[in-house]
This record gives structure tokens, sequence and C-alpha cells, in this order.
């Protein structure tokens, strides 16, 4: 890559830069990863078909909600749109997650040592005030994975031969299974909920129930150490497990049954 000569002291072009490694390929691919799944997840919801087969039913439009409450007119909205604002709420206003488009889709800045766009960034203090609402946002993340967890029960209950309910192992028992424990893993990293648990503590033995905080501050940790990897596995196995049960709802595949 070419050197380029640096401007005048206190003041540089936008994309200046004097490195000489390939910098735009990390916020390229993480521009290009959020892209993908927001218009995959927007697309889906859109679909209002085949997010459900037997016992599966996609994390997109779970928990499923009835539209039957709505004028005759507007029953063409899909489910999916009066639930994932909330799940999309806790991704966008996430801590990693704004490092990621901040640095990928708005430049602020594109990459270490690179000068971003010459505007003056005021962080949550101005148009992304609304960044703050992450730590409500959280509380209706838990809530969403007690859902999926259950739903991922579901999905090892089979309708029967005559007709009753059977336990079995599906392929997308699996899938829906991981899911759920994705999710959680990337939830309970969250740093709001660190900061819930214990990391606003500043004396742990002085503390009401000091020890028991700090044991969940410690676990929260284990799982926010690793935040940005639950982030993306996490983002993935969401749009892999709505696609499965899509193409499975569609006839395209076949859901292989383990047991």
């Amino acid at each position: 890559m070419t050197e380029i000569t640096p401007s005048a002291p206190g003041h540089r072009a936008f994309l200046e830069h004097s490195r000489k490694d390939a910098w735009w390929l990390a916020p390229l691919l993480t521009a290009g990863g959020l892209a993908a799944f927001t218009v995959y997840a927007l697309w889906a919801a859109w679909a209002n078909a085949h997010y459900q087969w037997g016992p599966y039913l996609s994390p997109l439009y779970a928990p499923l909600l009835p539209t039957d409450w709505l004028p005759v007119s507007l029953r063409w909205i899909s489910p999916a749109f009066f639930i994932l604002w909330a799940p999309l709420g806790f991704r966008g206003t996430c801590y990693y997650y704004r490092k990621a488009y901040y640095r990928s889709m708005f430049f602020i800045p594109p990459a270490c040592a690179v000068a971003g766009l010459p505007i003056r960034y005021r962080g949550e203090r101005g148009i992304l005030l609304f960044q703050n609402l992450h730590r409500y946002f959280l509380y209706l993340a838990l809530g969403f994975i007690v859902i999926l967890s259950y739903d991922a029960i579901l999905s090892f209950i089979f309708t029967g031969p005559a007709g009753g309910k059977t336990f079995g192992i599906g392929v997308g028992s699996i899938v829906m299974t991981l899911n759920a424990v994705f999710l959680a893993a990337f939830t309970f990293g969250c740093n709001s909920l660190r900061h819930l648990v214990g990391g606003n503590v500043d004396c742990y033995s002085r503390a009401p129930l000091g020890a028991t905080r700090h044991r969940a501050w410690q676990a929260v940790t284990r799982f926010n150490a690793h935040h940005m990897i639950w982030a993306w596995i996490s983002l993935f196995w969401v749009g892999f497990t709505d696609l499965y049960v899509r193409l499975v709802s569609m006839g395209v595949i076949a859901d292989l049954r383990i047991l």
C-alpha cells in the first residue's frame, strides 16, 4: 500500500495513514457481516412464511405472536416485526457492536492510526443518545433467553405415529439448542449485566451479599472476556437456525432424526 505523506499539523485527511498492512480488511469484513445479517433478517421477517416446521420455530419469530387482533387490512404484517425490535435493539446498542459499526460503517475511526470522517464525534451525548437504552434492552434479552431455551426444549418433542407426543432428537433439535446456548453466552457477557450483578460495587466485603455478587461478577467476566467471539457466533447461528427451519419447512432438505 502506498504511504501517504502526512498533511499539515492538526489536520488529517480522510483515511490518511502511513500503515502498510491490510488495515481495511477487518472493517470491510465487519461491515459485510453486519449488513448481510441485517438484510437477511429483515427479508426473513418480511417473508412471513416457512418459519415453523413440526417442533421447530425460527428464533426470528420467537415467541410466535398472533396477529388476528389486527384489523383485516393489516394482518399481512409479519409477527416477527412485533418482537425483532427487542433483540436487534439489544445488539444495536451493545458496546462491542457500537465499536464494530462505528468503525466499519461510519469510519469513526475506520482503524487504529487511520483518520476517520472529518466530523466532531459526540458519542452518546448527541444523536446516539438512544444507545444508553442498552441496559433496558438487556432485561428484554434475558427474557428472550428463557423463551428460546423453552423453544429448544420443545424441539425434542415430536408427534408420534399415533398422534401422541414422543421424545426425539433431530438435527434441528441440536441446531435450536446451540442457538439458545450461543445467545446465552453472548447475553451473559454483556457489560451492563457485568455492572448490574456486581461491577458497581467498590468493596465486596462490605456490600450486602458481597461474596455472592463477586462470584456472579466473576462468572459474567469470563463470558465478557470473549464477548466479541460470542457476538459473532450467536449472530451467525441465529441466521443459520432460521435458514435451517426455512429449508426444512420448504422441503428443500429433510430433517435427519438421530433418535
